[in-house]
Parts: structure tokens; sequence; C-alpha cells
């Protein structure tokens, strides 16, 4: 017993006398050397720097939001105060108002949710068990399936966008218009090529980052659940759902924003039409050609940023903790 315990206190030793030679704090870990950098006076104050430059045009645009338009086009907003006029018309004109000329938001707000929380269900639950069979299940060339998908994320999706429209318009919109005549309270115009659009986009990151974080599931609990006879689809729903929480709720936020800020997809697939196109697509046309009516523009800038700010708050931990899931060992 006494030769055992000698062996292992040199072997300590060793082991310290060789961290030390490579550098690391014998105080503390080289992770906690990092937090104590991170979290020391002068990373504080940076950081509170940065997140003021960050935030400071976002205040600027709330401010201009409660203007009057003759003190937007003659003060800046940081001259609030000295000019005095605050006033709700901005918010009231484009939420309330029901002249032609005004933005009207309300049907664009509506469109914007129907397609950016469909989208976000259908690519997180469609990524989510892609990455678990290319994880989990065998089947040939699994490897390479992952590559290709890996390698999907090089290619602009501006490259897609022509090919995929013309799939759309020789056989979806078709197939749309022949079931509007059989049923006509279906509309000719919907969501469904905006949809896929965005979901086909979403799917490599996702596969790739749910993929890394289901791949380090202990084996272990794997093999048992197989062994008390469990399928993969009870699996996928009571072990790896659970235990993916995070990283799940870390890509809906990212695919939420990514959705909800997108324009591009939105003017190639949604058709331009009111009854399907996005917020974004309204707020571009609000700045016009010469960009007049800055009041209007403020204040539903603003109000697109909304729903953004509850959805990233609202999941900041989960969002956390995603981020830094597999970051460490042990």
């Amino acid at each position: 017993m006494s030769q055992t315990t000698g062996s292992t206190d040199k072997a300590i030793v060793k082991e310290l006398d060789s961290a030390a030679r490579r550098g690391y704090n014998l105080d503390g870990t080289k992770a906690q050397r990092v937090k104590r950098r991170l979290t020391s006076r002068p990373a504080t104050v940076f950081a509170i720097l940065i997140t003021v430059l960050w935030t400071l045009p976002t205040f600027g645009l709330l401010v201009s939001s409660f203007r009057p338009a003759e003190l937007i086009n003659t003060t800046g907003w940081w001259t609030a105060f000295e000019n005095w006029g605050w006033t709700l018309d901005n918010y009231s004109e484009v939420l309330l108002s029901a002249s032609s000329s005004a933005p009207q938001l309300g049907s664009y707000f509506v469109n914007s949710l129907a397609i950016t929380i469909p989208v976000v269900v259908f690519a997180t639950v469609l990524a989510a068990m892609a990455a678990y069979a290319l994880a989990w299940i065998k089947f040939p060339f699994a490897e390479w399936v992952f590559i290709i998908i890996f390698a999907l994320q090089i290619v602009p999706l501006q490259m897609a966008l022509i090919p995929l429209l013309q799939i759309f318009t020789s056989t979806l919109k078709p197939a749309q218009e022949w079931l509007h005549d059989i049923i006509p309270i279906i509309p000719d115009e919907t969501y469904v090529q905006v949809w896929i659009a965005h979901t086909i986009f979403g799917l490599p990151l996702a596969i790739f980052l749910l993929h890394n974080f289901i791949s380090e599931i202990p084996r272990e609990l794997m093999e048992a659940a197989r062994v008390d006879g469990a399928t993969h689809g009870q699996i996928f729903l009571r072990i790896v759902v659970p235990l993916s929480v995070p990283i799940l709720a870390s890509f809906a936020i990212f695919q939420f924003l990514w959705v909800w800020n997108d324009l591009l997809v939105a003017l190639v697939f949604s058709g331009g039409t009111a009854d399907v196109a996005p917020l974004t697509q309204r707020l571009a046309e609000l700045a016009g050609q010469r960009g007049q009516t800055w009041q209007r523009l403020t204040a539903a800038a603003f109000i697109s940023l909304v729903v953004p700010l509850i959805v990233f708050f609202s999941l900041q931990r989960y969002f956390v903790r995603g981020l830094l899931a597999g970051s460490t060992k042990g």
C-alpha cells in the first residue's frame, strides 16, 4: 500500500512539474485564468464600452420614433431634450391609420409571424431528426452525407434563388392554383414557398450544430436505452430532445432572427403581395427612392425590433447554455 501511495505521489509531482514547464498556473486551471482575465476591471470597462456603442443607434432610433417630422428633419436625435417635442402620432400612423398612404403594418406584422414561427419549427425539428440519424443510426455513406451537408454551408444562397424559384413556378404554383379551384377557401397565394425556401437554407447549419452536440451524448446512455428495448423514436423523444433543449433553443433563436430580418428571400418567394409579404418588405418600401417620411420609418423599424428582442431576452438563458454546450469537457 505504501509503495502504491509513493508511486502516486511521484506521478503527481511529475505531472505538476510538467504543467509548470508548459506555462500553466498551478494556483488554478487554464480556464480559471482566462475567466479571471475576462472578469477583470479593464475587460469589464471594455465590455461596457462596446455595449454602449452597440446600443447607441438603437436608442437613437427609439428617440426619433417619438419626434415629429419637422424636428427629425432639422435637428439630431441627441438634441431631443433641447428641442422639446414628443408625440405618439408616428406609431398611430403606422399601426392604426386607415389611410391608403399610411404603412398599415398590422397585416405585414402578422405575415412575418406566420412566416417565421413555422419556419423555426420546421427547421429545428427536421435538423434535430437528421442530426440524430447521422450521429447514432448506422447507414451506408453516412459520413459522406454529413460532409456534403457541411459543405453546403459555403454555398451562397443567392446561387439557389433562381433555380428554386423556377421549380416553385413550374410545380408548386400550379398545384396551389389547382387546390384553390377545388377548395376556394384556400388562397392561391400562401406562405408555402417562403416556408420551404427558408427551411432549406437553414438546414445545413442547423444539422451541423445539432450533430456536434447530439453526437457527444454518452454512448453508455444510448446503449442502455437500446438494451431496455427502446426504439430510435423513443430514444430521440425521451433522451435526445430533453438533453438537447439548450442547443435547440439556441438554434431556434438564430433561425428566428434570421428569418424575421430577412428581405432577400421574402422578395423572391413571397410574390410581393400584401397577403404574404413580411414586415421587412414594407419597411423597404417605406424608405422610398428619396427617403421621405423618416418619422414613420423610425417608428416602423422600432416596431420590427420588438419581437426579436422579446424572443432573445425570454430565451437568453437557453441561448447562453447552448453556446457553451460542448465547449468544455469534464
